[in-house]
């Protein structure tokens, strides 16, 4: 079990690792269109997964409690992710992919930081994410397998993977060596496996708030999702390209899970 737990939450780091292992293999940064495809693509994981893998998993854990309103713990866990995630956007200061206002509190940061720091923020709800699953399946959940906590994992990485190059190759263009660019684009995911190991440990010491963790996580995917990528995938010419990557990163996130869940 405790293997299959590491392996769960080593995946989606995994994902990040490989797509900043980008900027030695890729001469100039990515083109614009296949960034949107890419943010549109990431989007589409993320909402899929949120549904699937944690708000319809919280309503039915939250129906075997004997609660009468099943979808109070959903939408109470949900609103609180997302005010979690406005806080630390509001706080942590941070500057996202082709914009040049940084967000947060003011700071004297350089600018490779403050991008590093933005794609940190986002890796955070995801490494949540994968934790809640995963401690919901170390506890015995009936509808927390195995399989759909993989799934969720090899769906995070999937996406993952474009975003590590999304960041290590701006960070290449701005003076950084490929291998900081790339150090600093695998330390943005390192965040994931620790917001995991964090959220089991207070799971493990209670368990009957995992429906609103579950939802608490989904709650604070589709922040990162509203407030980040579909507006930096929508944003200029040829916004119909992130459509169809919002399109494709949600099927293929929904068939991981209901296939393999």
């Amino acid at each position: 079990m405790m293997m299959k737990v590491a392996v769960g939450l080593l995946v989606p780091f995994l994902g990040t690792l490989l797509g900043s292992a980008m900027v030695f293999l890729l001469r100039d940064d990515l083109s614009p269109r296949l960034q949107k495809l890419l943010l549109g693509f990431a989007s589409g994981v993320m909402i899929a997964a949120s549904v699937w893998s944690l708000l319809i998993p919280s309503i039915d854990m939250a129906e075997e409690q004997g609660l009468s309103a099943a979808w109070m713990p959903a939408a109470a866990g949900f609103l609180a992710g997302m005010a979690f995630l406005l806080l630390l956007d509001s706080i942590i200061p941070h500057l996202h992919v082709n914009s040049s206002e940084p967000e947060g509190v003011r700071t004297k940061l350089k600018k490779t930081t403050m991008l590093v720091f933005a794609v940190t923020l986002h890796n955070i709800p995801e490494g949540m994410a994968v934790g809640v699953v995963l401690a919901g399946m170390m506890e015995g959940v009936s509808n927390l397998s195995p399989a759909g906590a993989m799934a969720l994992s090899v769906g995070i990485a999937i996406q993952n993977f474009p975003e590590g190059a999304i960041i290590s190759l701006p960070l290449k263009s701005a003076g950084q060596s490929r291998a900081k660019a790339f150090l600093n684009g695998a330390l943005s995911g390192v965040v994931e496996p620790v917001a995991g190991i964090v959220t089991i440990l207070l799971i493990t010491h209670a368990l009957p708030v995992l429906p609103y963790l579950l939802a608490f996580a989904a709650g604070a995917m589709i922040y990162v999702v509203v407030e980040e990528l579909i507006p930096e995938a929508q944003s200029g010419r040829h916004s119909n390209i992130a459509t169809i990557g919002v399109a494709l990163g949600f099927v293929l996130m929904m068939i991981l899970d209901v296939a393999l869940g």
